[in-house]
């Protein structure tokens, strides 16, 4: 029963760090179409955007990490045959790509913070849909759990990572015509 109350503690907290993931790199994307701006609204719009993500990143999004792998880290101690299942070393493969992604948002987040723009706004876009797509594998992995239902996900997961690729592409291109 503790296994299924942590399970729960788990997916809140995923929910929450995602949440975070996602609305972060939104506001990155915003702070750097603010470099588009006359310079006064520039400034007031980088300013708060730098107190909004910071605030976001160390309130939420890196709580909410650190809870999740706390979650993940004590079912596994609840239930150590996790370990020996092959999709479960999938998942973690997975969340490992997921922690990494984390923590170069907020190298991101730094040098935003210090008026570095490496990224441009599409590049970000796209930057913003890695998120989706692992989250999408690991909800997958974790649901299916058999390999022939991995080569199928895999197959799905590529198709649905080439349709977000495509729609902010689409989405750009629809962006510039509005500008126009």
């Amino acid at each position: 029963m503790a296994y299924l109350y942590v399970l729960a503690v788990h997916i809140i907290f995923v929910v929450s760090w995602m949440a975070g993931l996602f609305y972060s790199v939104r506001l990155f994307i915003y702070h750097t179409e603010a470099n588009d701006k006359p310079e006064i609204e520039k400034l007031i719009l980088q300013r708060e955007y730098e107190k909004i993500t910071s605030r976001l990143w160390n309130i939420i999004t890196t709580p909410a990490m650190v809870l999740t792998v706390a979650a993940g880290i004590t079912m596994i101690f609840i239930n150590p045959a996790l370990l020996s299942m092959p999709w479960f070393h999938v998942k973690l493969g997975f969340v490992v790509a997921l922690i990494t992604y984390h923590f170069l948002c907020q190298r991101i987040m730094n040098q935003l913070k210090n008026g570095i723009f490496k990224l441009s706004s599409f590049q970000l876009r796209l930057w913003n849909e890695l998120a989706t797509i692992l989250l999408v594998a690991i909800v997958f992995t974790v649901i299916l759990k058999s390999t022939v239902d991995w080569i199928y996900g895999l197959i799905g997961l590529i198709l649905f990572a080439s349709v977000i690729m495509l729609a902010v592409k689409l989405y750009k291109n629809y962006r510039k015509k509005q500008e126009q």
